[in-house]
């Protein structure tokens, strides 16, 4: 049976607000909780460290308000130089934009338990919902695909497969950030059919489908058409997050 749930109860964390209480009562609370927690006291100096990797963070929470680099802008920057997911944090709510592109939102005070639901994906008292596109009872491959190709080929030649479709995506999800932001609304739709098409041959079925998604995205300068994307390409990241799980649980290198 497929299990594409994270072992990993503490993940390492990555701290960046320019507001030193709030900072280091949060570091506090969340390392008193068991979270190994790596602070910055803005964006530029959380790249810093993740170029100089002085820290490799499974997830980095960022005040959606900050001097300097900040915003969309910030998460741009982080997500060429990490995998880690990342949260918006703030005393009051953000701008659409910056909550579509975090991965998540968390409304300060939050506490171990309040983090412990957003990475869970539970809805959080006080923060921004919005609708995602990714349903969680959809399986992240199809069983009937995997099991063809373990007909087919060894288990180690399967892996490679998934492996190669796995990185990627990861390569397409950076070249669609880039068209969402210039508003190149033909590029977003061709590099959403191509991963309607690889990942649908691959049998990566919660891919596949926010990829048809982008496809189908309407060709307008609507208001909300960027965050409409936006929302999209933050429940992708999470598919290929999935997809990187169930690589590690049912195909171990």
């Amino acid at each position: 049976m497929l299990n594409f749930e994270t072992r990993r109860k503490h993940p390492t964390l990555l701290l960046i607000d320019d507001d030193l209480i709030s900072r280091e009562v949060t570091a506090t609370v969340l390392t008193m909780s068991g979270y190994p927690v790596h602070t910055a006291v803005d964006g530029e100096r959380a790249l810093e460290m993740l170029t100089g990797q002085e820290c490799a963070p499974d997830v980095i929470l960022m005040d959606a308000q900050m001097p300097g680099l900040s915003g969309t802008e910030l998460i741009a920057e982080l997500r060429t130089r990490t995998k880690a997911r990342v949260f918006a944090i703030s005393g009051s709510n953000p701008l659409d934009t910056v909550a579509a592109a975090a991965d998540g939102f968390l409304l300060k005070p939050f506490d171990a338990e309040a983090l412990e639901k957003a990475l869970e994906g539970h809805p959080i008292p006080g923060a921004i919902s919005r609708k995602s596109h990714l349903d969680p009872k959809d399986p992240v491959i199809s069983i009937e695909t995997l099991a063809q190709f373990r007909g087919m080929m060894p288990e180690a030649a399967v892996r490679e497969i998934y492996a190669a479709v796995a990185a990627d995506l990861a390569r397409r999800i950076q070249t669609l950030e880039a068209a969402i932001a210039r508003g190149d609304d033909g590029e977003v739709r061709r590099i959403g059919h191509a991963i309607k098409g690889g990942c649908g041959m691959a049998g990566a079925i919660q891919a596949a489908r926010l990829g048809a998604l982008f496809e189908d995205l309407p060709a307008d300068t609507e208001s909300n058409h960027l965050d409409n994307s936006m929302a999209l390409l933050s429940d992708l990241r999470a598919a290929a997050r999935n997809l990187e799980r169930m690589l590690e649980a049912e195909l171990p290198a």
